[in-house]
């Protein structure tokens, strides 16, 4: 086992520990739980079956394994910043409308 698969290894269980204690506090939905996962297993068959990367590529046209990693990943980021961009607008409406609602019965008073 090489040192990135022990530095590998040791991370992704980590992660995997904090998805679980995301999930039993009831922070995490079942779902965005299994995405995790997902992800952090992955990043393990990928360090420690380089190998299957390059497959993949191979199989649907892409030159190197790595580069399969570079494009789901940069993929992943957009994904997950739009989400995190949808999330930020429900929350500032949900502050509008409260805002409003307070100086409403401020006004009223």
């Amino acid at each position: 086992m090489t040192i990135i698969q022990i530095f590998a290894l040791i991370f992704g269980l980590f992660a995997l520990s904090r998805a679980t204690l995301r999930i039993r506090d009831k922070k995490l939905s079942i779902g965005e739980f299994l995405f995790w996962n997902v992800i952090w297993l992955g990043l393990l068959v990928v360090v420690f079956f380089p190998d299957l990367t390059t497959q993949v590529a191979q199989h649907i046209g892409i030159g190197r394994g790595i580069d399969v990693i570079v494009y789901s990943s940069i993929g992943l980021l957009f994904y997950l910043i739009f989400r995190i961009y949808v999330k930020m607008e429900e929350i500032e409406q949900e502050i509008t409308k409260i805002v409003r609602e307070i100086a409403f019965m401020k006004k009223k008073k």
